[in-house]
């Protein structure tokens, strides 16, 4: 219960939808990056953190794809992202069980915490590029600013996951 409030409180910061926060090439090579670092054995916790920020990318995608419709209703942006987050869910139905341990003050899946942390970073990234180029007379301080504050943000925190895993060895759990 603590997990989803705390989700819900973070994901309401995702609510004003800016300019696209990231290219359909950089989209499609981070789904297709993730099924290769299970094949070659990275921990689950790493795998999570970039399913979590891909499938928030995903809700960025839908926002922009409403705004483009001018579908607007209240609370839309919120709704997309936590929907699309919440996709992870399928995962769970078809091909994971949800089996909660202690991390931190939670109980909750490894997996799903690292999902929800991705998640959660690739948002607060792209809210402190939006700010940091405010600051800075609404220009990046260099080129491709934008994909590379989010990018770093998500490696240090699968960084953090690499060296104190959550998660067994994808190729243990699955036998690959």
């Amino acid at each position: 219960m603590i997990l989803m409030f705390a989700l819900a409180l973070l994901l309401i910061w995702s609510a004003p939808a800016w300019a696209n926060p990231a290219c359909a090439v950089c989209t499609v090579a981070v789904a297709a990056s993730l099924e290769i670092a299970r094949r070659l054995g990275v921990d689950d916790s790493v795998v999570g953190v970039w399913a979590g920020a891909f499938l928030a990318l995903l809700g960025y995608w839908m926002i922009v794809w409403f705004e483009k419709k001018k579908w607007n209703f209240w609370g839309r942006d919120f709704l997309l992202i936590f929907l699309s987050v919440a996709m992870i869910g399928f995962m769970y139905i078809s091909k994971l069980s949800y089996n909660p341990e202690p991390i931190l003050i939670f109980f909750v899946d490894p997996f799903l915490f690292s999902v929800i942390l991705g998640a959660v970073t690739l948002i607060l990234a792209n809210r402190f590029y939006q700010w940091m180029k405010a600051k800075n007379g609404g220009h990046a301080h260099f080129p491709f600013e934008k994909v590379a504050v989010p990018v770093v943000a998500l490696a240090l925190l699968s960084l953090c996951f690499y060296f104190y895993p959550l998660c067994q060895k994808a190729n243990e759990l699955y036998n690959f």
